[in-house]
């Protein structure tokens, strides 16, 4: 009795170490697996990776920190300039009068404390103040336009690689339908129902789906290594395909528009004249070569100086004149009549700037409206046509399937069936194309309107 026990216990014992070797082999497993396993990115999460390691976004950073320091500087010529001087003078001799007074010691010393302050009459220093605060605001409008540009080529990179992945499935799906053929045209041949022509167009159209797959693989790593440089990704990824707006069907743009009554094209227009950053930017820009103008013109006035000084001697051997400390003040006025004809040249080439920048501005907004026009087009252009390829594509499959079978039965030969799979292939890239093109065309919209980077934002 005893003995059968030992060998139950042993068996239960030999179970255990088996249960407990499986399970340590199904961890190491599955921890090589999480190891490995590829990291899946969203759209928003691209945005907000891209707009932290982007090297533009981050030039456009440090613009806005230049232009801080800018108006820093024009502070400080606002302010008094403290400054402290001392020398030291050691002469070859000592020279006395008749008389025994010193005129030359052996040796002075001279050291104190100065506070002067210089300013135009024309009030040039608030001129350059304000050009300076005016410099940050502008820059805060290029980091936001630099910003949503950016943004714009992530969303063009991040749907390449969604259109370089879907026709790799397509690719992949016409092999599988080939191969189907190629086997039926092989026991149609091996049965005497069609000639050998039927197989190698089979064998032949098989081949060429077969570099289409190696093909589009390799667009798709181009692709994917593609945005992996814009968005500044290291490791190996996969994206996940993340509708940006549930409404991309919908042509109500009420959500970029407003309460606008004029129609939808002009009402996005009138958005993006007062939402988009790089026209604020060139606004800014003109207003600013006003005030360089006013600025260049400010050198004909006469410049005020103001200064204090205290000041402190000493001499060895001492004169009987000398005077040891002294504090005293002084105001200068320069008034330059002639400098050869600089200040004239220089007001003539502010003007011309402010000309450029006005040039500029209204160039930038025509340019806003063209691309309005167009993405406002090409939205409503592929939201009308979505709907008929999706029916061109659901005919397509439809005439393949009844192709395909008549084949099997006789009633059709290949010819026919590879113009089916060529339309139904074609069907099947041109919808795909649509679907995100459309996508694509509501994010250019939104930029277009100056509320993209406001929308990512809010989503963030």
């Amino acid at each position: 009795m005893s003995f059968k026990n030992c060998s139950k216990n042993e068996t239960i014992f030999k179970q255990l170490c088996f249960l407990f070797i499986i399970s340590f082999f199904i961890m190491i497993f599955a921890s090589v697996n999480t190891a490995n396993a590829k990291k899946e990115y969203t759209l928003d999460e691209l945005y907000r990776i891209a707009l932290e390691n982007s090297e533009k976004v981050k030039l456009s950073e440090e613009d806005l920190y230049i232009s801080k320091l800018i108006k820093d500087k024009a502070i400080s010529v606002l302010l008094p300039k403290l400054s402290a001087f001392g020398g030291y003078t050691k002469f070859s001799e000592e020279k006395s009068s008749i008389t025994g007074s010193v005129i030359q010691p052996e040796y002075s010393k001279l050291w104190g404390v100065r506070l002067d302050q210089s300013f135009s009459l024309s009030g040039r220093e608030i001129t350059a103040l304000d050009i300076s605060s005016k410099g940050i605001e502008k820059s805060r409008h290029d980091l936001s336009a630099a910003r949503e540009n950016y943004i714009m080529v992530v969303s063009l990179s991040y749907y390449d690689v969604l259109k370089a992945k879907k026709l790799l499935d397509i690719s992949k799906a016409n092999i599988e339908r080939l191969t189907k053929h190629r086997d039926a045209a092989l026991i149609r041949l091996k049965i005497g129902e069609v000639t050998k022509t039927a197989l190698l167009r089979a064998e032949a159209e098989l081949s060429g789906a077969a570099s289409e797959v190696v093909r589009s693989d390799n667009n798709l790593k181009l692709a994917k290594a593609i945005l992996a440089r814009v968005v500044g990704l290291n490791e190996d990824f996969d994206i996940r395909e993340d509708m940006l707006l549930p409404e991309l069907k919908s042509p109500d743009l009420t959500y970029l528009t407003g309460d606008c009554s004029l129609p939808a094209a002009e009402c996005l227009k009138q958005a993006a004249f007062s939402q988009r950053s790089d026209l604020k930017s060139m606004e800014i820009q003109k207003r600013i070569s006003d005030e360089q103008v006013k600025y260049a013109k400010g050198a004909y006035y006469p410049t005020l100086s103001i200064e204090g000084v205290w000041a402190r001697k000493d001499e060895d051997p001492a004169s009987a004149f000398l005077n040891k400390e002294s504090i005293y003040g002084s105001v200068k006025i320069n008034f330059p009549f002639f400098e050869g004809g600089l200040r004239k040249a220089e007001v003539r080439e502010a003007e011309s700037r402010k000309k450029q920048a006005e040039l500029l501005y209204y160039d930038v907004r025509k340019t806003i409206g063209i691309e309005v026009e167009n993405a406002y087009l090409d939205f409503f252009t592929l939201t009308g046509i979505l709907k008929s390829l999706e029916d061109q594509l659901a005919f397509a499959r439809d005439n393949f399937n009844s192709v395909n079978k008549q084949f099997e039965y006789g009633l059709a030969n290949s010819i026919d069936v590879m113009d089916a799979n060529t339309l139904f292939i074609t069907s099947e890239r041109q919808l795909s194309d649509a679907v995100y093109n459309l996508q694509l065309a509501e994010i250019r919209m939104k930029k277009a309107a100056g509320v993209l980077l406001k929308t990512v934002n809010s989503e963030q």
